[in-house]
């Protein structure tokens, strides 16, 4: 019951490390997650979670590396080969050897076999880390392939060197020759019985789908055991269960591009069951090493032997040696074109690239879970040298390698913005109509038989005002102050719209009934175009209401009005939109312009569909309004998602987030108008 009871807390925990990332893109979901993981590790009778290494592999490790093996392209891979084998083994073996004596020298109660295991388990960067990172951080797409290569390869070279170090140091015997020769029978055999075991799995599929057994939750089965068998048979044989894994992953990806079309349900399943898990075995991964880490940090800060701040500047030197020995290398072996693939590349990587390439070298949990499996006794009997002390120097490594690259890397990747303001009009046109293109491939994946019409509608107005945006160039889309402006001309309309309804009203002009339902419909525009507290006001008060009319069943949904009844309320807004468009103009001058246009443009378009497309004899079936609102709140759902996705990338600032949030709030508006009286 307590591992259950554990295994909710984490899922919980990588649920809320991501909402939190929603407030504060600017911290990587890694750090928040390793964060939480500290923070229940250190309440009171909190979680603790006992890392076991060869559990971590082969569940996290083996399938996160299969799928990276399978979705990175294989022709890039085979283009950055010298390079990516440069990183993933000869800076690997430098590391061991550099930094190696390095610690030995710096720590002598660490002996040289343990201090080379302790520079081997620091040597590989982390993929998923790598990967979580170019998630929120406009890197160029060579270093991120080059990344990911070394990252696919250089843990298996790694755990050979901790592997054989860890054995010298408990036995007391090391043989260079046989080491690496050991090693390079791993790496091959692991890479073979990868590939072997992946080829009969599919062979497998295709004779299964022959016999006719074609159902999807069996193939999806076998799919999610591959990494585990590959990993699992390579280990049992001695050799590499990690490149077992990523030769699977690749030989996977070649099967899929030749049975592209063979089983599309498959894909689809496929693809979202993956993304699920990965989802849930990335979050894991960083909220058990946040778990481990004050336990790990107590047993070294609390003992009189250390002294804290040498022990913690041990670890700033380490990682500091690690950083300069990859720009070192790095620079080295850039220096020769050929080595780096970009024969037909006009210049050689610049500084700029070769920092950024040294700082995107993260280390992660197979770091953490390496240093776990070291042995707690010699084969003396006697207990290993500084063993708590190697996980704690392991553990700060990660964390320092997080935070500098973190902290780094976007201020090394962002981009200059231009100052000529042609140039970022035109810029911000691109974004919004790449944010409503998300919201259309959105609706689109809505479809079905049922909202064929619907979706159609939302689909429709989405291009129209693409294409207005294209035609008219939307320049004072581009302006915040102006966008300032025409909000608060927005609402001074809307509070005229308001005053004539009430005039009305008192003129006998029109019932009270229908004019509480056009104030309630203005309300709701009115906290729309607010900000986002207010939206989430209103939809507690729509609520709310529901729950209340669900109770009391007095008031009646605008959708199943009478048609005379909809008619008189589309005949109050034509009469408001007129007076609206009067009282801008009135304040309408050369300060607002632009502002007023705008909100003009608005009514004018508004009481044009008005004119042209009576509801009442629309031929609509009668739940196409409902659907056509749902489509909606998927379609504003989507442009907020990219416009987030944008900005936790680095390729938007945080102004042109708030200023394409306001846009969306204003679609928003006008769509919500439409679906309650237009």
């Amino acid at each position: 019951m307590e591992l259950f009871l554990a295994v909710l807390v984490m899922l919980a925990l990588i649920g809320v490390s991501n909402v939190v990332s929603r407030f504060v893109p600017f911290i990587p979901v890694p750090l928040i997650q390793i964060g939480l993981g500290v923070v229940v590790a250190l309440i009171p009778s909190g979680l603790h979670v006992e890392l076991e290494p060869e559990l971590f592999f082969v569940l996290f490790i083996a399938p996160l590396l299969y799928n990276d093996g399978k979705h990175t392209p294989r022709d890039e891979l085979w283009k950055l080969r010298a390079p990516i084998l440069l990183l993933a083994v000869g800076l690997v073996f430098i590391t061991v050897f550099v930094v190696g004596y390095a610690i030995h020298w710096m720590i002598p109660s660490i002996p040289i076999a343990a201090a080379f295991g302790l520079a081997a388990i620091l040597s590989p960067t982390d993929a998923v880390a790598v990967g979580a990172l170019a998630g929120r951080i406009h890197m160029p797409k060579s270093l991120m392939r080059l990344l990911e290569g070394e990252a696919l390869m250089n843990d298996a070279s790694g755990l050979v060197a901790f592997k054989f170090a860890i054995a010298a140091a408990v036995t007391g015997v090391f043989s260079l020759p046989h080491a690496t020769v050991s090693f390079f029978i791993i790496s091959v055999g692991g890479l073979l019985i990868g590939a072997i075991i992946a080829f009969l799995i599919s062979w497998l599929r295709v004779v299964l789908r022959r016999a006719g057994m074609e159902d999807v939750t069996m193939h999806m089965l076998i799919q999610i055991l591959t990494p585990f068998m590959l990993y699992m048979i390579a280990e049992e044989l001695g050799m590499s269960g990690i490149l077992a894994a990523v030769a699977g992953g690749i030989v996977h990806a070649i099967e899929r591009d030749r049975a592209e079309t063979s089983m599309m349900k498959l894909k689809v399943v496929s693809n979202s069951t993956w993304s699920v898990i990965l989802f849930i075995l990335n979050g894991l991964v960083f909220v058990i090493l946040g778990l481990q880490i004050p336990h790990v940090s107590d047993i070294i800060l609390a003992d009189p032997a250390f002294n804290n701040f040498k022990v913690i500047g041990y670890a700033a030197i380490i990682f500091a040696m690690l950083m300069v020995l990859r720009f070192v290398w790095t620079f080295a072996f850039t220096r020769g074109s050929r080595l780096l693939g970009i024969r037909g590349e006009r210049s050689m990587p610049g500084f700029k690239m070769l920092v950024m390439t040294s700082f995107s070298g993260v280390r992660g949990a197979v770091t953490l879970a390496g240093a776990f499996s070291i042995p707690l006794v010699l084969e003396d009997g006697s207990p290993f040298p500084e063993r708590n002390l190697i996980i704690f120097l392991a553990a700060t490594v990660i964390l320092l390698s997080l935070i500098v690259a973190s902290v780094l890397l976007p201020l090394l990747s962002k981009k200059k913005e231009s100052d000529d303001e042609a140039e970022r009009e035109k810029t911000d046109r691109q974004i919004q109509i790449q944010v409503m293109t998300a919201a259309i491939q959105a609706v689109h994946q809505e479809r079905n038989e049922e909202n064929e019409a619907a979706v159609s509608s939302v689909i429709a107005d989405y291009k129209q005002w693409i294409q207005q945006m294209r035609l008219k160039g939307a320049a004072r889309r581009s302006e915040p102050r102006s966008r300032e402006k025409e909000n608060e001309l927005r609402l001074l309309a809307l509070s005229e719209e308001r005053e004539c309804a009430r005039n009305m009203m008192e003129n006998g002009q029109i019932s009270r009934e229908h004019a509480h339902q056009f104030f309630k419909t203005l309300d709701q525009v009115e906290l729309i175009l607010a900000n986002r507290f207010h939206l989430w006001k209103m939809m507690l008060k729509l609520f709310f209401g529901r729950l209340q009319t669900s109770f009391t069943r007095k008031e009646v949904a605008l959708a199943k009005l009478p048609a005379a009844d909809i008619e008189t309320l589309r005949n109050i807004k034509i009469r408001t939109c007129e007076a609206a468009i009067s009282e801008v103009k009135k304040v309408r001058c050369e300060d607002n312009e632009q502002a007023a246009v705008g909100v003009i443009s608005y009514y004018n378009h508004v009481l044009d569909r008005l004119a042209r497309f009576p509801r009442a004899v629309r031929s609509h079936d009668k739940h196409f309004d409902e659907r056509k609102k749902e489509l909606h709140w998927v379609a504003v759902q989507a442009e907020r998602d990219e416009v987030q996705a944008l900005y936790e990338k680095g390729e938007i600032t945080r102004e042109t987030a708030g200023r394409l949030r306001g846009i969306i709030r204003e679609r928003e508006a006008s769509m919500f108008e439409q679906d309650e009286i237009g």
